[in-house]
């Protein structure tokens, strides 16, 4: 039913969550997870702006900061896969606007299913570019699973 899975991370607690569900569904279906996170340097910027206090143009990332934070999420959850005893995990950090991507993913690997946190990280932001899973939940030709 669900061999090809595809999660969604941000970094959030949510986020780790949606991992640990997708490996979960996984190793029942003997299926396999497609972890990914999108970068994308003007969003990190806004949230690095947020979080500090101070405007977004005084502390920007560079695309490698972003690039090096970014591996750093999925090294997380691939520590998720192993304290699941899971290998059946790939990665993939693609470079633009997060629910598009996902959804491009989905479809050139034929994913049956995307797991996202309902709640990220990304939360300031979404009041000006929309919620990636509500999104992903519209525009999915696959199942979607959104992790609360």
């Amino acid at each position: 039913m669900f061999r090809q899975i595809i999660v969604g991370l941000d970094g959030s607690l949510k986020a780790h969550e949606a991992a640990r569900v997708g490996f979960d569904l996984a190793r029942h279906y003997s299926g396999a997870v497609t972890l990914i996170h999108v970068t994308h340097i003007e969003t990190s910027n806004m949230i690095v702006g947020a979080v500090s206090g101070c405007h977004a143009n005084d502390m920007k990332m560079s695309m490698e900061e972003v690039e090096k934070e970014g591996q750093k999420i999925l090294d997380d959850a691939l520590s998720i896969a192993e304290d699941f005893a899971f290998t059946s995990v790939k990665t993939h950090m693609p470079h633009g606007t997060a629910a598009a991507e996902i959804l491009r993913h989905a479809e050139q690997i034929d994913a049956d299913l995307i797991i996202t946190g309902r709640r990220g990280l990304n939360g300031i932001a979404s009041l000006v570019l929309g919620s990636t899973t509500q999104q992903i939940n519209h525009l999915a030709k696959c199942a979607t699973l959104s992790v609360v």
